[in-house]
């Protein structure tokens, strides 16, 4: 199966898309073949799978686990779709604030590399839409943390106002007021 990656508008965030074979029954894809992206540099361990499932217009975000138990997440829709975005919240880094928007729908076979130093949301577009998320560190409620998903110095364009979102993500702070333990290192 053929696996390719693109670095989005930050280089840190990757899109992975992989090939969908099609039949009378349906499509089969690989959600993730760790040997085929080794080869194409992206080399990461998966130590938690979470799922997901929302109607149209759920919003889930925006969220982030601060160190020592951040996350680096590989999201992908297994039914539906969303709009998937990404904001770095790395203090100091030419990128602070900015975001990465991508629509991941499962008929494409595309997926979203989100590092830790992130905070992750995504916009449900269709009813019983399932999201995968594959992730590097376990959760742990205690670093645990959220912004706000219409923060206005972030500006995230979602395509339509979300018909629901939980209190927690109502209630988030905003960057410049959130519990960020996140730092740049420019390698």
């Amino acid at each position: 199966m053929a696996l390719r990656i693109a670095t989005c508008e930050i280089p840190d965030i990757l899109e992975l898309e992989s090939d969908l074979f099609h039949d009378e029954r349906g499509f089969f894809t690989e959600f993730h073949n760790a040997q085929a992206a080794r080869e194409l540099g992206f080399d990461q361990t998966f130590v938690q799978d979470n799922l997901s499932t929302s109607d149209r217009g759920v919003l889930r975000g925006m969220h982030y686990q601060n160190p020592p138990h951040a996350q680096g997440k590989l999201i992908r829709c297994v039914t539906g779709a969303i709009i998937d975005v990404a904001v770095d919240i790395r203090a100091g880094s030419p990128t602070f604030g900015e975001y990465v928007m991508r629509e991941l729908a499962a008929e494409v076979g595309n997926a979203l590399w989100v590092p830790a130093g992130f905070a992750h949301g995504f916009l449900s577009l269709r009813d019983d839409t399932r999201v995968m998320y594959k992730c590097t560190a376990h959760w742990d409620r205690d670093a645990e943390a959220t912004i706000r998903y219409d923060d206005p110095e972030i500006g995230i364009p979602w395509p339509f106002e979300p018909s629901q979102v939980n209190q927690k993500d109502l209630d988030a702070p905003l960057l410049s007021n959130a519990d960020n333990r996140f730092t740049y290192d420019a390698e």
